[in-house]
């Protein structure tokens, strides 16, 4: 592959894309982004409350991670991005910044999530766990990506998204 990489770890509340993505970041030397540091302060006091945002809730925030994609791509840097990206057509818009961006699909069975986000401090309620499931929609035809199931030790889990994404790498453009 020529030119940077875009890689978006993705998955339902509390499977570790922060954890995993900066990991990977660190790992690979490429920028990290937090896909939650780019919600808009009303997305944040929504989902707080335990409302399930809407598609015109989302639109600002992924055209949000689309633009810092975009940016850290012109300068010619490589990025691990976390957000949820739970549809396809949410994946759709985040390749706008880069249609060959690489999706590394984190997932675990809801007991083992909601276990984990109760012992967490985070703006996302349990509560809405069932609505991300619900939505959750898994990488499809078409799309570049890899699930990676997130109950082994944060270790291996990175080990193996880390081991994907040189796979990808190695293909090139025609693959």
């Amino acid at each position: 592959m020529t030119g940077p990489t875009h890689v978006v770890v993705m998955g339902v509340s509390g499977c570790g894309k922060s954890a995993v993505a900066g990991r990977l970041a660190t790992e690979l030397g490429w920028a990290f982004g937090e896909g939650d540091d780019h919600h808009p302060p009303a997305n944040v006091t929504k989902m707080a409350a335990g409302q399930p945002l809407t598609d015109e809730d989302r639109r600002p925030w992924l055209e949000s991670l689309v633009a810092w994609t975009r940016e850290r791509g012109d300068e010619g840097v490589s990025t691990v991005l976390s957000c949820s990206a739970l549809r396809r057509r949410y994946r759709d818009v985040l390749r706008e910044a880069d249609p060959e961006t690489f999706f590394v699909h984190l997932h675990a069975d809801l007991a083992v999530l909601a276990e984990r986000m109760r012992g967490r401090a985070h703006f996302m309620p349990v509560a809405l766990l069932e609505s991300q499931f619900a939505a959750l929609e898994p990488l499809g035809d078409g799309e570049l990506g890899v699930q990676v199931d997130v109950t082994p030790p944060l270790d291996e889990v990175v080990a193996l998204a880390r081991s994907a994404i040189r796979r990808h790498l190695s293909r090139g453009p025609d693959a």
